[in-house]
Protein backbone atom coordinates (compact mmCIF):
# COMPACT_ATOMS: atom_id res chain seq x y z
CA UNK A 1 0.00 0.00 0.00
CA UNK A 2 1.16 3.54 -0.77
CA UNK A 3 2.89 4.96 2.31
CA UNK A 4 1.11 8.30 2.08
CA UNK A 5 -2.25 6.56 1.75
CA UNK A 6 -1.49 4.40 4.77
CA UNK A 7 -0.55 7.52 6.74
CA UNK A 8 -3.82 9.13 5.65
CA UNK A 9 -5.83 6.11 6.78
CA UNK A 10 -4.21 6.14 10.22
CA UNK A 11 -4.77 9.88 10.60
CA UNK A 12 -8.32 9.44 9.41
CA UNK A 13 -9.11 6.82 12.04
CA UNK A 14 -7.62 8.92 14.85
CA UNK A 15 -9.35 12.15 13.84
CA UNK A 16 -12.49 10.19 13.02
CA UNK A 17 -12.73 9.01 16.62
CA UNK A 18 -12.38 12.63 17.80
CA UNK A 19 -15.15 13.59 15.39
CA UNK A 20 -17.19 10.67 16.70
CA UNK A 21 -16.88 11.98 20.26
CA UNK A 22 -18.10 15.37 19.04
CA UNK A 23 -21.10 13.68 17.45
CA UNK A 24 -21.83 11.43 20.44
CA UNK A 25 -22.63 14.27 22.82
CA UNK A 26 -24.73 16.00 20.18
CA UNK A 27 -26.56 12.81 19.20
CA UNK A 28 -27.46 11.65 22.71
CA UNK A 29 -29.03 15.03 23.50
CA UNK A 30 -30.97 15.06 20.23
CA UNK A 31 -32.12 11.46 20.61
CA UNK A 32 -33.56 11.95 24.10
CA UNK A 33 -34.68 15.59 24.11
CA UNK A 34 -35.22 16.22 20.38
CA UNK A 35 -33.17 19.37 21.02
CA UNK A 36 -30.78 20.59 18.33
CA UNK A 37 -27.85 21.87 20.36
CA UNK A 38 -26.43 24.43 17.97
CA UNK A 39 -24.13 25.66 20.75
CA UNK A 40 -22.32 22.31 21.05
CA UNK A 41 -19.15 23.67 19.40
CA UNK A 42 -19.04 26.63 21.76
CA UNK A 43 -19.22 24.29 24.75
CA UNK A 44 -16.32 22.33 23.23
CA UNK A 45 -14.22 25.49 23.02
CA UNK A 46 -15.31 26.44 26.53
CA UNK A 47 -13.96 23.05 27.66
CA UNK A 48 -10.65 23.86 25.98
CA UNK A 49 -10.48 27.17 27.84
CA UNK A 50 -11.34 25.42 31.11
CA UNK A 51 -8.39 23.05 30.62
CA UNK A 52 -6.15 26.01 29.73
CA UNK A 53 -6.98 27.95 32.91
CA UNK A 54 -6.88 24.88 35.15
CA UNK A 55 -3.37 24.30 33.85
CA UNK A 56 -2.31 27.93 34.23
CA UNK A 57 -3.86 28.56 37.65
CA UNK A 58 -3.67 25.15 39.36
CA UNK A 59 -0.96 23.41 37.36
CA UNK A 60 -3.27 20.53 36.38
CA UNK A 61 -2.38 18.46 33.36
CA UNK A 62 -5.09 18.03 30.69
CA UNK A 63 -5.71 14.46 31.88
CA UNK A 64 -6.31 15.50 35.49
CA UNK A 65 -8.50 18.34 34.28
CA UNK A 66 -10.81 16.05 32.25
CA UNK A 67 -12.79 14.57 35.19
CA UNK A 68 -13.23 18.01 36.74
CA UNK A 69 -14.38 19.51 33.46
CA UNK A 70 -16.76 16.61 32.82
CA UNK A 71 -18.29 17.03 36.27
CA UNK A 72 -18.52 20.83 36.00
CA UNK A 73 -20.08 20.77 32.56
CA UNK A 74 -22.38 17.95 33.65
CA UNK A 75 -23.76 20.07 36.50
CA UNK A 76 -24.08 23.01 34.11
CA UNK A 77 -26.08 20.88 31.66
CA UNK A 78 -28.28 19.48 34.43
CA UNK A 79 -29.19 22.99 35.62
CA UNK A 80 -29.50 24.31 32.07
CA UNK A 81 -32.22 21.76 31.37
CA UNK A 82 -34.51 23.12 34.08
CA UNK A 83 -33.73 26.76 33.30
CA UNK A 84 -33.96 26.67 29.50
CA UNK A 85 -34.55 23.32 27.83
CA UNK A 86 -37.55 21.86 29.71
CA UNK A 87 -40.02 24.22 28.09
CA UNK A 88 -38.52 23.61 24.64
CA UNK A 89 -38.76 19.84 25.00
CA UNK A 90 -42.50 20.16 25.69
CA UNK A 91 -43.24 22.41 22.71
CA UNK A 92 -45.12 21.20 19.64
CA UNK A 93 -41.99 21.47 17.49
CA UNK A 94 -38.96 21.08 19.81
CA UNK A 95 -36.48 20.67 16.95
CA UNK A 96 -37.16 24.06 15.37
CA UNK A 97 -37.68 25.86 18.67
CA UNK A 98 -34.45 24.49 20.11
CA UNK A 99 -32.54 25.29 16.92
CA UNK A 100 -33.44 28.97 17.25
CA UNK A 101 -32.84 29.15 21.00
CA UNK A 102 -29.55 27.25 20.93
CA UNK A 103 -28.35 29.33 18.00
CA UNK A 104 -28.86 32.34 20.28
CA UNK A 105 -26.95 30.54 23.05
CA UNK A 106 -24.16 29.85 20.56
CA UNK A 107 -23.84 33.53 19.67
CA UNK A 108 -24.01 34.55 23.35
CA UNK A 109 -21.32 32.06 24.39
CA UNK A 110 -19.06 33.14 21.54
CA UNK A 111 -19.46 36.79 22.53
CA UNK A 112 -18.82 36.04 26.21
CA UNK A 113 -15.68 34.04 25.43
CA UNK A 114 -14.45 36.88 23.24
CA UNK A 115 -15.16 39.34 26.05
CA UNK A 116 -13.44 37.38 28.82
CA UNK A 117 -10.70 35.55 26.92
CA UNK A 118 -10.07 38.06 24.08
CA UNK A 119 -9.40 37.15 20.46
CA UNK A 120 -5.87 35.78 20.88
CA UNK A 121 -5.45 32.08 20.16
CA UNK A 122 -4.45 29.90 23.13
CA UNK A 123 -2.80 26.48 23.36
CA UNK A 124 -2.08 23.96 26.09
CA UNK A 125 1.54 23.79 27.24
CA UNK A 126 2.51 20.15 27.57
CA UNK A 127 4.73 17.63 25.80
CA UNK A 128 5.33 13.90 25.47
CA UNK A 129 8.62 12.09 25.18
CA UNK A 130 9.10 10.93 22.49
CA UNK A 131 6.96 13.40 20.51
CA UNK A 132 6.48 10.91 17.65
CA UNK A 133 6.15 7.15 17.35
CA UNK A 134 6.96 5.16 14.24
CA UNK A 135 5.11 2.01 13.17
CA UNK A 136 6.92 0.91 10.06
CA UNK A 137 6.59 3.79 7.63
CA UNK A 138 3.73 5.41 9.56
CA UNK A 139 4.56 8.33 11.86
CA UNK A 140 2.05 9.12 14.59
CA UNK A 141 2.36 12.05 17.00
CA UNK A 142 2.29 10.72 20.54
CA UNK A 143 -0.37 13.30 21.40
CA UNK A 144 -2.76 11.87 18.82
CA UNK A 145 -2.12 8.33 19.97
CA UNK A 146 -2.80 9.25 23.61
CA UNK A 147 -5.93 11.16 22.59
CA UNK A 148 -7.13 8.10 20.67
CA UNK A 149 -6.68 5.98 23.79
CA UNK A 150 -8.70 8.50 25.84
CA UNK A 151 -11.49 8.54 23.24
CA UNK A 152 -11.63 4.73 23.16
CA UNK A 153 -11.82 4.63 26.97
CA UNK A 154 -14.61 7.23 27.04
CA UNK A 155 -16.49 5.38 24.31
CA UNK A 156 -16.19 2.09 26.19
CA UNK A 157 -17.47 3.66 29.42
CA UNK A 158 -20.34 5.32 27.57
CA UNK A 159 -21.25 2.05 25.84
CA UNK A 160 -21.25 0.27 29.20
CA UNK A 161 -23.51 2.99 30.64
CA UNK A 162 -25.96 2.88 27.71
CA UNK A 163 -26.18 -0.89 27.32
CA UNK A 164 -25.47 -2.33 30.79
CA UNK A 165 -26.93 0.09 33.35
CA UNK A 166 -30.57 0.78 34.16
CA UNK A 167 -30.39 4.57 33.56
CA UNK A 168 -28.59 3.94 30.27
CA UNK A 169 -31.21 1.44 29.12
CA UNK A 170 -33.94 3.90 30.09
CA UNK A 171 -32.16 6.59 28.08
CA UNK A 172 -32.06 4.31 25.02
CA UNK A 173 -35.71 3.47 25.56
CA UNK A 174 -36.60 7.16 25.43
CA UNK A 175 -34.73 7.46 22.13
CA UNK A 176 -36.77 4.58 20.70
CA UNK A 177 -40.22 5.43 22.13
CA UNK A 178 -40.69 8.33 24.51
CA UNK A 179 -44.42 7.76 25.02
CA UNK A 180 -43.98 4.11 26.01
CA UNK A 181 -41.36 5.06 28.60
CA UNK A 182 -43.78 7.53 30.18
CA UNK A 183 -46.38 4.79 30.56
CA UNK A 184 -44.06 2.55 32.62
CA UNK A 185 -43.32 5.36 35.07
CA UNK A 186 -39.78 6.47 34.19
CA UNK A 187 -38.96 9.93 35.58
CA UNK A 188 -38.43 11.75 32.29
CA UNK A 189 -37.56 15.06 33.91
CA UNK A 190 -34.58 13.73 35.85
CA UNK A 191 -33.42 11.50 33.00
CA UNK A 192 -33.67 14.34 30.49
CA UNK A 193 -31.68 16.67 32.77
CA UNK A 194 -29.08 13.94 33.25
CA UNK A 195 -28.88 13.50 29.46
CA UNK A 196 -28.16 17.17 28.85
CA UNK A 197 -25.54 17.02 31.59
CA UNK A 198 -24.00 13.99 29.88
CA UNK A 199 -24.00 15.77 26.51
CA UNK A 200 -22.32 18.91 27.84
CA UNK A 201 -19.89 16.82 29.91
CA UNK A 202 -18.81 15.03 26.75
CA UNK A 203 -18.49 18.38 24.98
CA UNK A 204 -16.20 19.68 27.73
CA UNK A 205 -13.94 16.62 27.60
CA UNK A 206 -13.89 16.81 23.80
CA UNK A 207 -12.67 20.38 24.13
CA UNK A 208 -9.67 19.20 26.14
CA UNK A 209 -8.81 16.63 23.47
CA UNK A 210 -9.26 19.19 20.69
CA UNK A 211 -6.88 21.55 22.51
CA UNK A 212 -4.35 18.70 22.78
CA UNK A 213 -4.47 17.68 19.13
CA UNK A 214 -4.85 20.96 17.28
CA UNK A 215 -2.26 23.71 17.72
CA UNK A 216 -4.54 26.51 18.95
CA UNK A 217 -8.11 27.45 19.77
CA UNK A 218 -10.01 30.73 19.96
CA UNK A 219 -13.60 31.92 20.58
CA UNK A 220 -14.29 32.00 16.84
CA UNK A 221 -14.02 28.32 15.93
CA UNK A 222 -16.86 26.77 17.93
CA UNK A 223 -19.25 26.66 14.98
CA UNK A 224 -16.71 24.66 12.97
CA UNK A 225 -17.01 21.84 15.50
CA UNK A 226 -20.79 22.17 15.61
CA UNK A 227 -20.82 21.70 11.84
CA UNK A 228 -18.57 18.64 12.12
CA UNK A 229 -20.88 17.22 14.79
CA UNK A 230 -23.95 17.62 12.59
CA UNK A 231 -22.20 16.02 9.61
CA UNK A 232 -21.23 13.06 11.78
CA UNK A 233 -24.70 12.47 13.22
CA UNK A 234 -26.45 12.91 9.88
CA UNK A 235 -24.07 10.38 8.32
CA UNK A 236 -24.60 7.88 11.13
CA UNK A 237 -28.27 8.54 11.83
CA UNK A 238 -29.94 11.13 14.04
CA UNK A 239 -30.40 9.93 17.61
CA UNK A 240 -28.27 6.78 17.21
CA UNK A 241 -25.16 6.69 19.47
CA UNK A 242 -23.42 3.92 17.50
CA UNK A 243 -24.14 5.80 14.30
CA UNK A 244 -22.16 8.78 15.61
CA UNK A 245 -19.07 6.60 15.99
CA UNK A 246 -19.40 5.12 12.51
CA UNK A 247 -20.18 8.50 10.98
CA UNK A 248 -17.16 10.09 12.65
CA UNK A 249 -14.77 7.42 11.39
CA UNK A 250 -16.17 7.57 7.85
CA UNK A 251 -15.91 11.36 7.77
CA UNK A 252 -12.38 11.32 9.20
CA UNK A 253 -11.20 8.69 6.72
CA UNK A 254 -12.74 10.53 3.79
CA UNK A 255 -11.18 13.85 4.78
CA UNK A 256 -7.69 12.55 5.56
CA UNK A 257 -7.33 10.13 2.64
CA UNK A 258 -8.55 12.83 0.24
CA UNK A 259 -5.71 15.07 1.46
CA UNK A 260 -3.23 12.52 0.14
CA UNK A 261 -4.33 13.25 -3.44
CA UNK A 262 -5.86 16.74 -3.19
CA UNK A 263 -5.26 20.05 -1.48
CA UNK A 264 -6.83 20.72 1.90
CA UNK A 265 -9.82 22.74 0.66
CA UNK A 266 -10.92 20.12 -1.85
CA UNK A 267 -10.33 17.36 0.71
CA UNK A 268 -12.72 19.09 3.12
CA UNK A 269 -15.23 19.39 0.28
CA UNK A 270 -15.13 15.60 -0.18
CA UNK A 271 -16.58 15.14 3.30
CA UNK A 272 -19.56 17.32 2.39
CA UNK A 273 -20.01 15.48 -0.91
CA UNK A 274 -20.06 12.23 1.05
CA UNK A 275 -22.76 13.69 3.30
CA UNK A 276 -24.88 14.67 0.29
CA UNK A 277 -24.44 11.21 -1.23
CA UNK A 278 -25.52 9.44 1.96
CA UNK A 279 -28.59 11.69 2.30
CA UNK A 280 -29.60 10.99 -1.30
CA UNK A 281 -29.23 7.22 -0.90
CA UNK A 282 -30.40 6.89 2.70
CA UNK A 283 -31.99 10.06 4.12
CA UNK A 284 -32.13 8.63 7.67
CA UNK A 285 -28.36 8.00 7.73
CA UNK A 286 -26.46 4.73 7.90
CA UNK A 287 -28.11 3.75 11.18
CA UNK A 288 -31.55 5.23 10.59
CA UNK A 289 -34.24 5.24 13.23
CA UNK A 290 -36.00 2.30 11.62
CA UNK A 291 -32.80 0.24 12.01
CA UNK A 292 -32.65 0.65 15.80
CA UNK A 293 -33.36 -2.46 17.87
Amino acid sequence: MNELLLQGLVNGIILGMIYALIGLGLNVVFGVLRVVNFAHGEFIILGAYAAYFLQRLLGLSPFLAMPLIFAGFGVLGYLMYFVLIRRLAKSDDPEHASLLVMFGVSIALGALMLLFFEADSRSLAYSFDPPFLMFGSVIIPTTKLVALGVVLAITAVLAFFLYRTLPGKALRAIIMNRDAVQIVGVDLEQLSAMTLGLGLGLAGVTGVLVAMIFPAFSPFIGQDYTLIGFIVIVLGGLGHPVGAIVGGIIFGLTEQTAQVYMNGSIASLMGFLLLIGVILVRPTGIFGREAMK
